[in-house]
Protein backbone atom coordinates (compact mmCIF):
# COMPACT_ATOMS: atom_id res chain seq x y z
CA UNK A 1 0.00 0.00 0.00
CA UNK A 2 0.88 3.78 -0.69
CA UNK A 3 2.24 5.53 2.33
CA UNK A 4 -1.34 7.12 2.32
CA UNK A 5 -4.22 6.00 0.43
CA UNK A 6 -6.90 8.60 -0.12
CA UNK A 7 -10.05 7.82 -1.54
CA UNK A 8 -13.35 10.35 -2.39
CA UNK A 9 -16.40 9.01 -2.44
CA UNK A 10 -19.19 10.35 -4.97
CA UNK A 11 -23.01 9.74 -4.40
CA UNK A 12 -26.18 11.38 -2.91
CA UNK A 13 -27.36 12.11 0.21
CA UNK A 14 -29.20 9.14 1.48
CA UNK A 15 -26.92 6.40 -0.43
CA UNK A 16 -24.67 5.62 2.30
CA UNK A 17 -21.90 7.15 1.10
CA UNK A 18 -20.27 8.38 4.47
CA UNK A 19 -20.93 5.16 6.10
CA UNK A 20 -19.16 3.42 3.44
CA UNK A 21 -16.25 5.94 4.26
CA UNK A 22 -16.38 4.56 7.42
CA UNK A 23 -17.28 1.64 7.04
CA UNK A 24 -14.15 0.90 5.54
CA UNK A 25 -12.04 3.31 7.89
CA UNK A 26 -13.17 0.52 10.74
CA UNK A 27 -12.27 -2.46 8.74
CA UNK A 28 -8.54 -0.75 8.12
CA UNK A 29 -8.14 -0.08 12.11
CA UNK A 30 -9.31 -3.91 12.69
CA UNK A 31 -6.40 -5.00 10.25
CA UNK A 32 -3.62 -2.73 11.52
CA UNK A 33 -3.99 0.32 9.73
CA UNK A 34 -4.38 3.93 10.86
CA UNK A 35 -7.43 5.89 9.04
CA UNK A 36 -9.75 8.98 8.55
CA UNK A 37 -12.87 9.07 7.16
CA UNK A 38 -15.23 12.50 6.92
CA UNK A 39 -17.87 13.88 4.71
CA UNK A 40 -18.38 16.66 3.07
CA UNK A 41 -21.75 17.86 3.02
CA UNK A 42 -23.68 21.22 4.50
CA UNK A 43 -27.93 21.24 4.60
CA UNK A 44 -28.07 18.85 1.91
CA UNK A 45 -31.42 16.98 1.49
CA UNK A 46 -31.92 13.46 0.40
CA UNK A 47 -31.12 13.04 -3.64
CA UNK A 48 -28.35 15.72 -3.24
CA UNK A 49 -24.32 14.96 -4.75
CA UNK A 50 -22.33 14.82 -2.02
CA UNK A 51 -18.65 13.71 -1.25
CA UNK A 52 -16.79 11.74 1.62
CA UNK A 53 -13.56 11.07 2.06
CA UNK A 54 -11.29 8.46 3.75
CA UNK A 55 -7.46 8.00 4.18
CA UNK A 56 -6.02 5.06 4.98
CA UNK A 57 -2.15 4.32 5.90
CA UNK A 58 0.08 2.02 7.67
CA UNK A 59 1.00 4.75 9.64
CA UNK A 60 0.66 7.89 11.41
CA UNK A 61 -1.45 10.20 8.87
CA UNK A 62 -1.06 14.08 9.68
CA UNK A 63 -2.92 15.80 6.68
CA UNK A 64 -6.47 16.98 7.82
CA UNK A 65 -8.00 18.16 4.76
CA UNK A 66 -10.19 17.64 1.64
CA UNK A 67 -8.83 15.10 -0.72
CA UNK A 68 -8.31 17.04 -3.88
CA UNK A 69 -6.18 14.44 -5.82
CA UNK A 70 -7.13 10.92 -4.96
CA UNK A 71 -5.55 7.34 -5.58
CA UNK A 72 -9.14 5.98 -5.69
CA UNK A 73 -12.60 7.23 -6.50
CA UNK A 74 -15.98 5.29 -5.75
CA UNK A 75 -18.77 6.62 -7.63
CA UNK A 76 -22.06 5.20 -5.79
CA UNK A 77 -24.45 6.96 -8.48
CA UNK A 78 -23.90 6.84 -11.90
CA UNK A 79 -25.86 9.85 -12.82
CA UNK A 80 -23.47 11.83 -11.80
CA UNK A 81 -21.19 11.07 -14.25
CA UNK A 82 -23.44 14.09 -15.71
CA UNK A 83 -23.77 16.00 -12.90
CA UNK A 84 -20.31 15.78 -11.51
CA UNK A 85 -16.57 15.49 -12.62
CA UNK A 86 -15.77 12.58 -10.43
CA UNK A 87 -12.34 12.79 -11.91
CA UNK A 88 -11.18 15.93 -11.26
CA UNK A 89 -7.81 15.38 -9.52
CA UNK A 90 -7.67 11.66 -9.88
CA UNK A 91 -4.18 10.54 -9.98
CA UNK A 92 -3.38 9.04 -13.48
CA UNK A 93 -2.75 6.10 -12.40
CA UNK A 94 -5.84 6.19 -9.93
CA UNK A 95 -8.64 3.67 -9.51
CA UNK A 96 -12.22 4.54 -10.72
CA UNK A 97 -14.86 2.90 -9.45
CA UNK A 98 -18.38 2.93 -10.60
CA UNK A 99 -21.48 1.47 -9.84
CA UNK A 100 -23.18 1.17 -13.61
CA UNK A 101 -24.46 -1.83 -15.90
CA UNK A 102 -22.22 -0.03 -18.52
CA UNK A 103 -18.83 -1.68 -19.23
CA UNK A 104 -15.52 -0.12 -18.14
CA UNK A 105 -14.52 1.02 -21.91
CA UNK A 106 -18.00 3.06 -21.69
CA UNK A 107 -16.96 4.41 -18.37
CA UNK A 108 -13.65 5.52 -19.20
CA UNK A 109 -14.89 6.89 -23.09
CA UNK A 110 -17.61 9.50 -21.08
CA UNK A 111 -15.13 10.19 -18.42
CA UNK A 112 -12.22 10.50 -20.29
CA UNK A 113 -10.02 8.97 -17.98
CA UNK A 114 -7.24 7.46 -20.50
CA UNK A 115 -5.17 6.40 -17.93
CA UNK A 116 -5.47 4.27 -14.55
CA UNK A 117 -7.65 1.28 -13.95
CA UNK A 118 -11.53 1.65 -14.30
CA UNK A 119 -13.79 -1.06 -12.74
CA UNK A 120 -17.66 -1.21 -12.96
CA UNK A 121 -20.13 -3.31 -10.78
CA UNK A 122 -23.89 -3.08 -10.69
CA UNK A 123 -24.19 -2.40 -7.33
CA UNK A 124 -27.81 -0.72 -7.89
CA UNK A 125 -29.17 -4.58 -9.38
CA UNK A 126 -26.93 -6.34 -6.34
CA UNK A 127 -28.31 -4.26 -3.70
CA UNK A 128 -32.09 -4.94 -4.90
CA UNK A 129 -31.31 -8.74 -5.34
CA UNK A 130 -29.63 -9.26 -2.21
CA UNK A 131 -31.15 -6.41 0.13
CA UNK A 132 -34.63 -5.13 -1.54
CA UNK A 133 -33.45 -1.82 -1.34
CA UNK A 134 -31.29 0.83 -3.27
CA UNK A 135 -28.44 1.14 -0.74
CA UNK A 136 -25.42 0.44 -2.81
CA UNK A 137 -22.63 0.96 -0.12
CA UNK A 138 -21.87 -2.54 1.01
CA UNK A 139 -21.81 -3.82 -2.68
CA UNK A 140 -19.04 -1.22 -4.15
CA UNK A 141 -17.16 -1.94 -0.72
CA UNK A 142 -16.76 -5.75 -2.29
CA UNK A 143 -15.75 -3.54 -6.01
CA UNK A 144 -13.26 -1.60 -3.86
CA UNK A 145 -11.85 -4.43 -2.27
CA UNK A 146 -11.71 -5.93 -5.94
CA UNK A 147 -10.21 -3.06 -7.72
CA UNK A 148 -7.52 -2.54 -4.83
CA UNK A 149 -6.49 -5.40 -3.16
CA UNK A 150 -5.91 -2.94 -0.07
CA UNK A 151 -8.08 -5.49 2.01
CA UNK A 152 -9.38 -9.01 1.62
CA UNK A 153 -13.38 -9.87 1.19
CA UNK A 154 -12.87 -11.77 3.96
CA UNK A 155 -11.93 -8.86 6.47
CA UNK A 156 -14.38 -6.74 4.72
CA UNK A 157 -17.36 -9.36 5.76
CA UNK A 158 -16.18 -10.25 9.06
CA UNK A 159 -16.19 -6.48 9.87
CA UNK A 160 -19.54 -6.46 8.57
CA UNK A 161 -20.71 -8.94 10.59
CA UNK A 162 -19.18 -7.79 13.52
CA UNK A 163 -20.00 -3.97 13.15
CA UNK A 164 -23.88 -4.52 12.73
CA UNK A 165 -24.23 -7.51 13.87
CA UNK A 166 -26.35 -6.42 16.65
CA UNK A 167 -27.51 -3.31 14.91
CA UNK A 168 -29.22 -4.70 11.90
CA UNK A 169 -29.61 -8.69 12.92
CA UNK A 170 -28.39 -11.82 11.53
CA UNK A 171 -30.63 -11.72 8.36
CA UNK A 172 -29.97 -8.22 7.42
CA UNK A 173 -26.24 -8.33 7.92
CA UNK A 174 -26.03 -11.89 6.03
CA UNK A 175 -27.87 -10.30 2.83
CA UNK A 176 -25.24 -7.47 3.02
CA UNK A 177 -22.48 -9.97 3.35
CA UNK A 178 -23.60 -11.64 0.29
CA UNK A 179 -23.79 -8.15 -1.28
CA UNK A 180 -20.16 -7.32 -0.66
CA UNK A 181 -18.59 -11.09 -2.23
CA UNK A 182 -20.91 -10.98 -5.25
CA UNK A 183 -20.09 -7.49 -6.33
CA UNK A 184 -16.21 -8.36 -6.12
CA UNK A 185 -17.19 -11.57 -7.84
CA UNK A 186 -18.58 -9.79 -10.57
CA UNK A 187 -16.76 -6.20 -10.64
CA UNK A 188 -15.18 -5.87 -13.87
CA UNK A 189 -11.92 -4.09 -15.31
CA UNK A 190 -11.46 -2.73 -18.85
Amino acid sequence: MAEVTEIRWHGRGGQGVVTAGKMLAEVALHSGQYFQAFPDYGPERAGAPIRAFTRLSAGPIHKHCQIEKPDIVMVLDPTLLDAVDVTEGLKDDGILVVNTDRSPKTVRDKVGFRTGKVFTVDATRIALETLGREITNTPMLGAFVKATGILTVEELTAQTRKQFGDKFGKAVVERNVEAITRAADEAQEG
